[in-house]
């Protein structure tokens, strides 16, 4: 019987302090969050400056926290591993300097790993999704539509040319004065309106295109706004949320189904923050059911930016016996595919 691997994996970077022990790939163990989103709500996002210091301030304990949860101490874990990019550079270089340092002092292989790379791989967690596949990632700062061909190889088909779909979501839901952050708010608040009430332009682009562009039924919203208030009429928010989301929702789903079949595989996937979301959910499982395509999803917990997700991600590239070195550096940008 080949022997368990168990690897800790810690994310910091954007706003949440996160560490998880996960067994071969898919057996979460422990699954430890620490969430800043109380500290930035005021300021109606995160600002990296604050989320530098507050990781610094809770990453040890957070660790600590997820090996006891795992019942394993460091000397029992098989590799550490961190995100190194895509995201803020403070917060990334919290976690990357303390997963490096750990895996040296205790002589563990170190491996860094890219944080779209992770959401992806919080699909494989506790399920039976294997590769090939194409997958949605939407997030506050990501929406890639990306085609597996194996577990740690990827294709980029599509992605943002402008605002992220979860970007766009916080910039409306603070028009609308519902708080941060914009997802869970938006998503709240249109459950209480006519998603048919307003049509906002959307943009498709040309067929076989599946880059996104959600900065045009952003703006078309502050538009609205602006215009209603002008003509000193009431706004309808949960309609105007309700409204919006829809168009987000659509978009993503007819180009994730449209890039599955031109890929011709038979099965979707979605991660990421906007993952979570029911309606996206509900309209994917729909309209993939038309052309016969299986839809998989993560647990709510694992769409979120979560250590399990970059534990998990690790295991794949341990089992190819890929390691970092601990020259390795934060890459805020560092793009998907990329090592």
């Amino acid at each position: 019987m080949a022997k368990d691997i168990v690897i800790l994996g810690i994310e910091t970077s954007c706003d949440e302090t996160a560490a998880g022990v996960v067994k071969n790939g898919k057996e979460v163990l422990s699954n430890v969050i620490y969430s800043q989103i109380n500290v930035h709500k005021k300021y109606g996002g995160v600002v990296p400056e604050i989320a530098s210091r507050k990781h610094i301030e809770a990453i040890s304990f957070v660790v600590e926290e997820a090996l006891n949860e795992a019942k394993l101490s460091l000397n029992e874990v098989d590799a550490v591993a961190a995100t190194y990019g895509p995201g803020l550079v403070g917060p990334l270089l919290v976690g990357l300097s303390y997963g490096k340092a750990l895996a040296y002092a205790k002589g563990k292989p170190f491996i860094g790993v890219n944080h779209i790379d992770g959401h992806i791989a919080a699909n494989y967690i506790g399920g039976n999704l294997t590769p090939p596949f194409v997958c949605l990632v939407a997030s506050g700062g990501h929406s890639h539509i990306v085609y597996v061909k194996d577990y740690g190889e990827y294709k980029v088909m599509g992605k943002t040319l402008d605002d992220a779909a979860g970007e766009a979501f916080d910039k409306v839901a603070r028009a609308l004065g519902l708080g941060y952050p914009g997802g869970p708010a938006i998503e709240k608040a249109a459950k209480l309106g006519n998603m048919e009430a307003i049509e906002f332009p959307k943009s498709f682009m040309e067929e076989g295109n599946f880059d996104f562009s959600f900065s045009g039924v952003k703006t078309a919203v502050l538009n609205y706004l602006n215009r209603q208030k002008q003509k000193g009429e009431e706004v309808n928010i949960y309609d105007v949320a309700a409204s919006f989301q829809r168009n987000i929702v659509e978009v993503l789903v007819k180009k994730l189904v449209e890039a599955a079949r031109f890929k011709n595989v038979s099965k979707v996937s979605i991660a990421g923050g906007v993952a979570s979301n029911g309606f996206l959910r509900q309209k994917l499982e729909e309209d993939a059911k038309k052309f016969g395509l299986s839809v998989y999803y993560p647990e709510k917990i694992y769409c979120t930016d979560n250590g399990a997700m970059i534990a998990a991600a690790a295991y794949y590239d341990f089992v190819k016996g890929k390691f970092s070195g601990m020259d390795l550096n934060a890459i805020p940008y560092l793009k998907i595919g990329e090592k």
